[in-house]
């Protein structure tokens, strides 16, 4: 498994970035982004945050969680839809960013208003469908359903248990 340090001096090749021009943007010397590429320290959250932005990735993705691929539970493993959550991620080449995360009940409860069932004004999300990605739940499907890369935009779409 990759360590932090590892994954941040990759990212930072990949993006033909020195360790320099790391501490520059951060306002931090170049000697604690070594101590990060080499496992001896961390950076702190907001550090975290201006890395991922650096490098166009997601926090998740900088500190190694890897997206759920989706996957059916057998009903025996099913949860109830009231521990579930879903999750929106919209990363616009405007630089708007939106996270929208929903409990599958409030989903339903927007289902049951006819005027809410798909998304109007953003071409990547216009094709969503909440009533079927609801449908798909409720039928133990879990993970990341939805991918999409426009060219302009990035849209993921995610359920998962809720944790705790």
């Amino acid at each position: 498994m990759e360590s932090f340090g590892s994954r941040l001096a990759r990212l930072r090749k990949e993006h033909d970035i020195t360790q320099n021009d790391i501490a520059e943007r951060l306002n931090i010397s170049p000697q604690a982004v070594s101590k990060w590429e080499n496992d001896i320290t961390s950076p702190d959250i907001d550090t975290l945050i201006k890395l991922s932005e650096i490098f166009g990735v997601s926090v998740d993705e900088l500190v190694g969680n890897k997206h759920r691929e989706p996957e059916y539970l057998p009903e025996e493993k099913r949860v109830d839809m009231s521990e579930l959550m879903l999750r929106i991620s919209v990363d616009s080449s405007a630089g708007d960013r939106v996270r929208l995360n929903l409990p599958m009940l409030a989903v339903k409860a927007f289902l049951n208003n006819d005027t809410i069932k798909t998304f109007e004004g953003n071409r990547a999300l216009e094709n969503i469908d909440l009533d079927q990605i609801y449908k798909l739940a409720e039928q133990g499907l879990m993970g990341e359903l939805v991918s999409v890369d426009s060219g302009e935009d990035h849209v993921s779409i995610t359920v998962e248990q809720i944790c705790g």
